[in-house]
C-alpha cells in the first residue's frame, strides 16, 4: 500500500529541486591499486601463550611463539631450522629465546656451543648469570683433569654403546663398518661389558680387546683367532684416536663427576674443537647419544637441544641418522631440536643430502634471516616458501627474519630488553659483522618501547610491502 504523506512529500520535492539520478561508471584498476579501498588485514598470529619473539612487521602485533605450545594443533613436529648469513640476528634470536624459555619452570635446554672467543665459548655469559658452569671439552684440558664423556657409561644401554661405537668408527673411517669388523667390535664390547663389572669399562679396554680377542670369541663363529684380530684391527686403530691421539682425554675415562643433568641450563663448549676436523661430528654423535640416554627422561619436561654450527651433523650421514632417531624419539618425550645453519647448501649439497632433507621435512618451524638473492631462491625452492617471502629475504635488514611455522608466514622483527641486551651482544657478535646492529631494545616503559619499534620498523615495512606490492600487481590484473 502507497503511503499517501510519502508521495506528496516526494512529490513536492521533485517540484522544488527536480529529480536527480546518479549512475556509477565502471572503473578499470589493478589489484595493487583496489587494495587501497580496503581495510588494512594481517594473517592471524600463532595465538597468545608462550613466548615473546617480537613484533610482526606488516601489522605491528605481537608474535609469540612456543612449539610446546603449538604441537599437535598447528605444528606436527616441534623442531626449529634458524638459517642466515653471520651478523644477522641469529645468535641474539637463540639467547633470547632460551633465556625467556628458562621462565617456565618445566623446560630444560642443552646448548653445543661450537663458537667462541677468548678462551670461552659464546654462551658463557648467559652461563654465568645463571650461575651454571659449562661442560668444556678440551683435549688439553681433559688431560689436566678436566671434563671427560665416558661411551661406555653405564647409564648407556648396551645397546646404545654399540651403536655409539660404530656411529664413531664410521664417522672416523668415512664409509661404513663391513660385517668382519662389525662382529669383531661386537664381540669386544659384549666382552668388556661381561667381565669388567668394578668399574666402569673404557675405551682402552675395548682397544685392548680388539687387540687380543679371547679363543672363544672365535670359536663360536668357527674362526680362527687371527682372523678375528685382522678383523678388527682398523677399528682398534680408530678408537685408538680416542685414547691416544688428538682426542685423547675426552672420552677415555670415566664420566666426570658433577655434571648436572638436572641444571635448566646445561652447555657444552666446542669452542676448543677445530670446527673444520673430524673431531667435530664425532664429539657431535657423542654428545647425542649420551644425552639420549642420560639426559632425556620421561618426566614431563620440555626439552629443548639447540645445536650451533649444526651442518656438522647433517652433513654427515652416520651422524644424520643418529640424530634423525633421537627427533623420532624426541617427540614422544617432550624434546624440540633447534638447528643452526649458515647456509642451507652447506647441508642439501654434502655427502648426507638423503638424511639432511629426512632432518629438514622433520622441522615444521623455519626463520630465515637475510641472504644473498641466489641463496635465498635455493632456500625458498626447497623450503617451499611463497615467492614474495623469497623477493623480501635479501632486502631483510639485521633482527629481521622471514617465519614460516607450518605454511604460516610472517615477516618478524625481534626485539631484545634492557636486561638481555648486555648478555647477547657479545664481543664476537659485535665483530662477526656488525652484530644486530641498533636490535631494539625495549625499555621499561612500554609506550616508549613501541613507539621506538615502530621506529625502527618503519624503513623495512615500507621495503617489505612495496616489494610484495610489485610482485602482485605483476601477478594478475583485475576488474572491480
Amino acid at each position: 500500500m502507497i503511503d499517501p504523506l510519502g508521495a506528496l512529500t516526494d512529490a513536492f520535492t521533485s517540484f522544488l529541486f527536480g529529480k536527480v539520478e546518479t549512475t556509477r561508471l565502471p572503473v578499470r584498476t589493478s589489484t595493487g591499486q583496489a587494495q587501497a579501498v580496503y581495510l588494512p588485514t594481517a594473517a592471524p598470529g600463532l595465538g597468545d601463550s608462550g613466548v615473546i619473539i617480537g613484533r610482526e612487521v606488516y601489522s605491528g602485533k605481537g608474535y609469540i611463539y612456543d612449539p610446546f605450545q603449538l604441537y599437535g594443533q598447528q605444528l606436527p613436529a616441534p623442531h626449529w631450522l634458524v638459517l642466515g648469513e653471520s651478523g644477522n640476528g641469529k645468535s641474539a634470536l637463540e639467547k633470547t629465546y632460551v633465556l625467556r624459555q628458562l621462565r617456565f619452570r618445566d623446560r630444560q635446554v642443552v646448548v653445543l656451543d661450537a663458537q667462541g672467543e677468548d678462551g670461552v665459548g659464546e654462551w658463557n655469559l648467559i652461563a654465568e648469570e645463571l650461575g651454571i658452569t659449562p661442560i668444556r671439552l678440551d683435549p688439553t684440558s681433559a688431560l689436566n683433569g678436566g671434563i671427560r664423556l665416558n661411551p661406555l657409561d653405564p647409564s648407556i644401554t648396551s645397546t646404545g654403546q654399540l651403536a655409539l661405537l660404530r656411529t664413531i668408527i664410521e664417522v672416523a673411517m668415512g664409509h661404513g663398518l663391513d660385517e668382519r669388523s662389525g662382529f669383531a667390535l661386537k664381540v669386544a664390547h659384549a666382552y668388556v661389558n661381561d667381565t669388567i663389572t668394578d668399574r666402569q669399562p673404557v675405551l682402552t679396554d675395548i682397544v685392548e680387546q680388539l687387540r687380543h680377542p679371547e679363543a672363544e670369541s672365535a670359536e663360536a663363529m668357527n674362526v680362527d683367532i687371527d682372523d678375528v684380530r685382522a678383523w678388527g684391527l682398523d677399528v682398534a686403530l680408530v678408537l685408538d684416536r680416542l685414547v691416544d691421539g688428538d682426542l685423547r682425554g675426552m672420552f677415555d675415562g670415566p664420566t666426570s663427576a658433577g655434571i648436572d643433568l638436572d641444571a635448566p641450563l646445561i652447555v657444552f663448549d666446542l669452542s676448543h674443537i677445530d670446527r673444520n676436523s673430524i673431531a667435530m661430528p664425532i664429539l657431535m654423535a657423542i654428545v647425542g647419544v649420551w644425552l639420549e640416554h642420560t639426559w632425556i627422561r620421561p618426566d614431563r619436561k620440555k626439552r629443548i637441544f639447540l645445536v650451533e654450527e649444526a651442518w656438522h651433523i647433517i652433513n654427515s650421514p652416520f651422524v644424520a641418522q643418529l640424530f634423525q632417531r633421537l627427533l623420532k624419539f624426541g617427540r614422544r618425550l617432550g624434546l624440540s631440536f633447534v638447528a643452526v645453519v649458515h647456509h642451507l647448501s652447506d647441508v642439501v649439497d654434502g655427502a648426507a643430502a638423503r638424511e639432511a632433507a629426512a632432518i629438514l621435512k622433520m622441522a615444521s618451524t623455519r626463520t630465515v634471516y637475510a641472504q644473498k638473492a641466489d641463496e635465498a631462491r635455493a632456500t625458498g625452492r626447497v623450503l617451499g616458501l611463497p615467492r614474495w617471502a623469497v623477493e623480501i629475504i635479501p632486502t631483510l635488514t639485521p633482527g629481521i627474519a622471514v617465519w614460516d611455522v607450518n605454511g604460516n608466514v610472517q615477516v618478524v622483527k625481534h626485539l631484545i630488553t634492557e636486561s638481555e641486551r648486555p648478555l647477547v651482544y657479545t664481543d664476537r657478535a659485535m665483530t662477526e659483522a656488525s652484530a644486530v646492529s641498533e636490535a631494539s631494545a625495549v625499555p621499561t616503559d612500554e609506550a616508549r618501547a613501541l613507539q621506538a619499534a615502530a621506529d625502527a620498523e618503519a624503513e623495512a615495512r615500507a621495503e617489505a610491502m612495496a616489494m610484495e606490492r610489485q610482485w602482485r600487481d605483476e601477478s594478475s590484473e583485475t576488474v572491480a
